[in-house]
């Protein structure tokens, strides 16, 4: 279900599976309260894997929320589609409007927008288009609706008319805050999923160390 990837005296850092829930009996943040006290401080999308944080007490719970709340977290997420985007890089603002049958769409208005920064490549040996992508904002399904508005629906995601595959190629990749006057930076490759492979993790990371974002 979930790797630690670091644990401090006030918060924990997992790296989250594909196909677990935040909440429920089964869910991430009930398998971590049996280890001991954790309280949530952002999702993710039960499809999507990768860091999650998770405070250990009311306070460290409230500082963390404050710096999710305020933009102050940088996030890094890969993502793998069959499909070709209408630019290759690029910022992408505007409002996630709910839909009748509770999927999101991306408007060109601005009231409350999503903003997303991305760059992509193109891997040969899969035919497929690989990016990274930076949420500025944190709005729900942003980046699966993001995808889809470039026209690049990502690889597995049923949702919102993504190709069948194995699983839903989304994965948070990176996560880097501030907390008590110290930086922390994290990584964590995805676990799961057969196209999740060296090569393609390598082309994430040269898009990371190339990315002017």
């Amino acid at each position: 279900m979930f790797e630690v990837i670091y644990e401090h005296d006030q918060f924990i850092i997992i790296n989250k599976a594909n196909g677990y829930s935040f909440q429920g009996d089964e869910g991430v943040l009930a398998k971590l309260r049996e280890m001991g006290e954790f309280y949530g401080v952002h999702r993710l999308d039960k499809e999507t894997s990768g860091l999650m944080v998770f405070a250990k007490n009311k306070r460290a719970q409230s500082e963390l929320s404050r710096c999710f709340e305020n933009r102050e977290v940088v996030k890094y997420y890969c993502a793998l589609s069959s499909s070709r985007p209408v630019k290759k890089q690029g910022k992408i603002i505007g409002d996630l409007v709910k839909g009748r049958g509770g999927n999101y769409y991306l408007k060109k208005t601005k009231q409350h927008p999503s903003v997303t920064q991305f760059v992509s490549d193109y891997n040969n040996e899969h035919q497929l288009r690989v990016f990274l992508l930076r949420p500025l904002t944190g709005k729900t399904h942003q980046l699966r609706v993001v995808l889809k508005a470039l026209g690049s629906v990502i690889l597995g995601d049923k949702r919102y008319g993504g190709l069948e595959s194995d699983r839903m190629y989304l994965h948070a990749w990176k996560l880097e805050f501030s907390f008590m006057e110290n930086i922390y930076k994290f990584s964590a490759p995805p676990a799961r999923g057969e196209l999740f492979n060296d090569k393609i993790i390598e082309e994430i990371d040269q898009l990371y160390l190339t990315k002017t974002f």
